[in-house]
Order: structure tokens, then C-alpha cells, then sequence
């Protein structure tokens, strides 16, 4: 890890993390705890979208680890070109970004399930939000430095074409062909008989081996992304050309997904289309909004989270921000219904965490990998 300033780049790339950051870590509990007390069925049904479905089905919080993926590719040609200028030749970067997969997974590792059990290791659950990060990071790096964009969209549509194949024509024993039900698809077969360790859901685990290679597509859709923000197109060219990938993704996505259900613990690839599409109009609204509009002084919020997604992700885990707010600020919430606890300390928690980083924002310290 590294303490440095921040390298030139879009603001609204940032922002974007930062508000994606934001909902992993605790807006999105906020939001979530706000079903069923106001009595207001929009807010009911904006707190329903903070929930996973059972299965298929689709809601706004299943897009927030996809974003997540989508904008660390966007990052990688900043970052890629950047080295090159310094002189790291191919060699270098390759090595850079295993040892850095390697860390994200071990750091990965240790969020999942600390306190490890070292002498239990069937316990030990190895799939990671971070790990997966890694990995898409690392093969969309080998695949940026090695293909142009059009080589790299045929891998995109190869690898989710082969995935879809895979799991309607590859037999699973004692369910046999095209079976997407939650005990009988391909994804938990083959979890089960070669992931070692601990699988989240028993049966299968969302984020271990055969989801990588549909999860990765989302890290090279996002470079694509951040090639058209890097490049000398007239602003106006970029959002039409982000909005052009937006829409004809996410129409893709839908009517795959009328054969091929959108399903997120599958990461079908219907799944991975649509929050790719999703993904880039986000960015283009983004981009619009910020950079090319001019309204950036609502944006330092995000910012702020943006510039040290790996502290906040790492902090909510491992220092007791729920029970410093509760300390701090139960006496003021005390006199409400007791129903309206949680959600003001959520909304303590979330303020004391973006104090945290806007110190170390201001001290110019910024954790990465």
C-alpha cells in the first residue's frame, strides 16, 4: 500500500466511486432501514430496491458491485498510460497488477472472515468482493496492453457467449442439462466439487470460480469507457458515444435475459449486459453533470469517498463506527419511537466515516493497492 496524492483524472470519475462506495458501505442500510416507518409507499419501494432478490429478478442494490467493476476499469487507462509514460514496460505492469490481485485477495480473504479460523480451513471462505476485483483488474490489463477495443469486445462477447453455453449444455449430475435452479445449476456444481474452503450459500458461492470470467466483462466494458473519456472526442462525442453503449448494452442485456434470466447471484450474462448498459449511462450522467456542465461543488461529498474507496470499504469492517455513533448521538435520538433508532444511528455512522476520510483528504492521504 501507498500513501501519494491523487493523479490528474475526471472528476466525475471520483464521484462516481464515491457515490457507488457510498451504498456499499452504509447509505444503502440507511435506505434499506427506512422500510415500512413512514407509512410513504415511494419510500417503501426505494428501500425494497437496497434488498438482493431470493434469485432472479433484478433491484438497484444488485447493481452496486457491477458499478464497482465497471468503474475500475474505466480508471485503467488513466492509470496504464500513466505508467507507460514513466517508462514500466509490459513485463513491469503485468507484474504490478498480479501482486496487486494477489493483496486484493488476500486483503479479501481477511475481510470475509476475520477473525480467521487459521486451524479450521474448511471454514475459511477464499471468495471476495476484493479478490474478484483483482482478478478482473489483472486479465483486463493483460487484454488492454495486448488487443484494441474491437479484439477486446470479441472477448467480451465470446466469454459471455461460452458462459451461457456452458450452462445450458454442460450436464450437471442428477439435474442434468439447463438447469438454473439455485440447488441444480452448473455454477454450484462445479463450486462444490472444486472450490476448497467455506461457500457463502452452502450449495454455491456467487463470488468463486466459474462468475469470474462473466464479472470480468464489466472491468473491460468500463475501460472502454474510460478510453472514449481519455480521448480527444469533442465532449459532446463522448456522451453520445457513451450513451450509444448505455442503451444498445442494456436493450441487449433485457431481451437475453427474456431466455437467459437476469440473476445476479449467476452473473448471468444477460446480468452482466444490462448493469454494463446501466454502468454507462451512469458514467455519462456523470460526465455531463460534472465535467462538461460545470456542476461540481455537489460532487466533493462523493469525492471524498471516491479518492479512498479501499479505507471505507476496509473501514466499516474493521473499526466500530456503529458504535461510536451510538455513543455519540443515541442521547439526541433517544425522545424518538424506538423503531427510528437504527436509522438515525446509520446516519450517524455514515457522517462519522465521511468525516474520517475527509481528515485524511485533507491531510493528502489517499490508501490504495
Amino acid at each position: 500500500m501507498t500513501q501519494s496524492s491523487p493523479t490528474q483524472r475526471l472528476l466525475s470519475i471520483d464521484a462516481l466511486r464515491g457515490f457507488d462506495m457510498l451504498l456499499i458501505s452504509g447509505g444503502g442500510a440507511f435506505l434499506s432501514l427506512m422500510h415500512g416507518k413512514t407509512g410513504i409507499p415511494l419510500i417503501d419501494r426505494v428501500a425494497m430496491q437496497m434488498e438482493h432478490p431470493a434469485w432472479n429478478g433484478f433491484t438497484f442494490y444488485d447493481f452496486i458491485f457491477p458499478l464497482f467493476l465497471f468503474i475500475a476499469g474505466v480508471s485503467l487507462p488513466y492509470s496504464l498510460n500513466s505508467a507507460q509514460m514513466k517508462g514500466m514496460d509490459k513485463p513491469a505492469l503485468y507484474r504490478k497488477a498480479f501482486v496487486r490481485m494477489l493483496i486484493l485477495i488476500l486483503i479479501g480473504i481477511l475481510y470475509k472472515n476475520a477473525p480467521i479460523p487459521f486451524f479450521e480451513p474448511s471454514q475459511i471462505r477464499l471468495g471476495s468482493v476484493l479478490g474478484r476485483i483483482g482478478f478482473a483488474s489483472f486479465i483486463t490489463t493483460v487484454l488492454f496492453l495486448n488487443y484494441s477495443w474491437r479484439q477486446r469486445l470479441l472477448w467480451v462477447a465470446g466469454i459471455l457467449v461460452s458462459y451461457y453455453a456452458a450452462l445450458f449444455l454442460i450436464p450437471v449430475p442428477g439435474y442434468g442439462m439447463g438447469n438454473l435452479s439455485f440447488e441444480g445449476n452448473l455454477v454450484g456444481w462445479f463450486d462444490r466439487t472444486f472450490m476448497p474452503g467455506r461457500l457463502l450459500q452452502n450449495t454455491y458461492d456467487e463470488l468463486a470460480i466459474l462468475t469470474q470470467f462473466p464479472a470480468l466483462c464489466l472491468t473491460m466494458l468500463g475501460v472502454m469507457a474510460g478510453e472514449v473519456l481519455k480521448s480527444a472526442f469533442s465532449e459532446n462525442k463522448k456522451l453520445q458515444y457513451l450513451g450509444l453503449a448505455g442503451l444498445c448494452s442494456l436493450t441487449l442485456g433485457l431481451l437475453w435475459g427474456l431466455h437467459f434470466p437476469i440473476n445476479k447471484h449467476l452473473w448471468s450474462s444477460s446480468f452482466i449486459l444490462m448493469t454494463g448498459g446501466m454502468a454507462f449511462l451512469f458514467m455519462a450522467l456523470f460526465y455531463a453533470v460534472i465535467d462538461v456542465w460545470g456542476y461540481r461543488k455537489w460532487a466533493f461529498f462523493f469525492q471524498v469517498i471516491g479518492l479512498n474507496s479501499l479505507t471505507i470499504y476496509l473501514g466499516y469492517r474493521f473499526i466500530g463506527f456503529n458504535q461510536t455513533s451510538e455513543l455519540l448521538f443515541s442521547g439526541l435520538y433517544a425522545p424518538f419511537p424506538e423503531q427510528w433508532h437504527d436509522v438515525f444511528q446509520a446516519i450517524g455512522t455514515v457522517g462519522l466515516v465521511w468525516l474520517f476520510l475527509y481528515i485524511l483528504y485533507r491531510k493528502g492521504i489517499f490508501i490504495k493497492v
